[in-house]
């Protein structure tokens, strides 16, 4: 059975749904970070929770500089082939 995978446009997806995040911010580089899609610590805190609730999965530095999308992507991915 293949694990599912989370995929950059999930995130992005999430990001809409819990932080409001703007379609015309959304991105297709999984090197940006928080601040280049126009989010902010507040965003960044609740999409931690979300992650936390929907996949088990910890964000183990609390500031969204330390991250970029594509390292949040692998986070996840990660944790979920662990459930598989």
């Amino acid at each position: 059975m293949t694990a599912p995978s989370f995929t950059l446009e999930d995130l992005m997806d999430l990001l809409a749904e819990k932080a409001g995040l703007p379609p015309e911010q959304r991105t297709t580089d999984p090197d940006a970070h928080f601040a280049d899609i126009g989010l902010d610590s507040l965003a960044f805190l609740s999409m931690q929770t979300e992650l936390h609730d929907r996949f088990g999965t910890e964000m183990p530095d609390d500031s969204p500089d330390g991250y970029t999308l594509g390292d949040i992507v692998a986070t996840v991915s990660a944790a979920q082939s662990q459930m598989a």
